[in-house]
């Protein structure tokens, strides 16, 4: 009798206990509201850009200025040889001096013919003859004033000067060249880069989807002139100065489908050269009640992007969301989740839909806005 009871002792022993619930971390979800930005390529251009061009033919004497260098408005450029349009202006001149003799003398006659006309002693004809030839003189001296005039605008521009001011450009001549204003290649090139204009351009499907977002609500588009523009420089780097959107073409380029959009950014240091290729970054819009969540958080699968959520009775349920853009190490969820949601970010690998967690809060790194912000008490 003894070995039955010592079974029956041994088959009533408890179950061992269940394993607790796996840990995960969580942090929740508040709404927030995200500006919208996209990084387009673009190139740096010149808001103004003057091509030196001589304008009388002659010998260039000598170059003034330092190429590279800041000029002003009106700043001696380059030296052209005068001497042969100080010779022109004396012959001009010359020429005006005679013009205004004759001009006197018929005047002189005029007056006599017109006398003796009033007398009756000489005929009418001689008369108009006279006076006419009297007017003609006086144009004479008009024209030749004028000539005299021409030359002394010539004899100025042998003193090349800065049509703007600017940052001039490597010359393209040299001292002792023959230049003339039919030559194919200015002087030089003055450009102002202060400001300076960043080109590129924005698909079309990309303004188009913000359009209907807005009608829905879901964002504010930023009216043009608030439109914020940063400049990205080939190191990876943010221009210190912001800028804004100065321009937008009214039509679409058929060839690549998208609009061409021009910034203007302050360059009171010149660190921004025309030509250079930099990455432009487009603050278009504000998007309403959106959220940030780590880049951990996201899972997923052939049907799009998932996050696990801890429910009332803290089991795991899968959310389908729908992803924005990455804001640093966030990701942007546009739709799909609750105010409040406990999104599960550490300790995914161990939670299965439907089954208990033990939730916890979150503590994510400095570089996760959503962690610092949305950790979960």
């Amino acid at each position: 009798m003894l070995l039955p009871v010592l079974l029956l002792a041994a088959c009533s022993h408890p179950a061992p206990p269940a394993p607790p619930p796996p840990e995960v971390g969580v942090v929740k979800a508040i709404p927030t509201s995200v500006p919208v930005t996209r990084d387009y390529p673009g190139r740096l251009a010149a808001t103004l850009v003057a091509q030196v061009r001589a304008r009388v033919e002659g010998i260039v004497l000598k170059r003034v200025y330092k190429e590279g260098t800041n000029v002003k408005a009106g700043d001696v450029l380059f030296r052209i040889d005068p001497a042969p349009l100080e010779a022109s202006l004396r012959q001009a001149q010359g020429q005006l001096a005679q013009a205004e003799a004759t001009a006197h003398n018929a005047q002189l006659n005029a007056t006599r013919s017109q006398e003796l006309g009033a007398k009756g002693v000489l005929a009418k004809q001689d008369v108009d003859n006279a006076v006419a030839a009297a007017a003609a003189d006086k144009a004479a001296v008009k024209a030749a004033r004028a000539n005299v005039e021409n030359a002394q605008i010539n004899l100025g521009y042998a003193t090349v000067t800065a049509p703007i001011s600017g940052r001039a450009g490597v010359a393209n001549v040299t001292q002792g060249a023959l230049v003339s204003p039919t030559d194919t290649n200015p002087l030089t090139t003055v450009q102002v880069i202060d400001p300076i204009y960043a080109n590129f351009s924005e698909p079309m499907a990309e303004v188009e989807r913000l359009r209907k977002a807005e009608k829905a609500g879901n964002v504010k588009l930023a009216a043009p002139d608030k439109v914020q523009v940063e400049i990205v420089l080939p190191d990876g780097s943010v221009y210190a100065h912001m800028g804004t959107l100065d321009f937008t073409d009214l039509a679409v380029d058929p060839s690549t489908g998208a609009v061409d959009l021009r910034a203007i950014v302050p360059n009171p240091d010149h660190t921004l050269l025309p030509g250079m290729y930099v990455k432009i970054r487009l603050t278009l819009a504000t998007l309403h009640h959106a959220f940030l969540l780590p880049q951990s958080a996201i899972q997923r699968d052939n049907d799009g992007a998932y996050v696990y959520v801890v429910g009332a009775d803290d089991k795991i349920v899968e959310k389908r969301v729908e992803l924005g853009d990455q804001q640093g190490a966030d990701w942007i969820v546009q739709n799909g989740l609750a105010d409040g949601a406990r999104v599960v970010v550490s300790g995914i690998q161990k939670a299965q839909a439907g089954e208990k967690v033990k939730p916890v809060p979150f503590n994510g790194s400095a570089g996760s806005a959503a962690a610092a912000a949305t950790a979960a008490d």
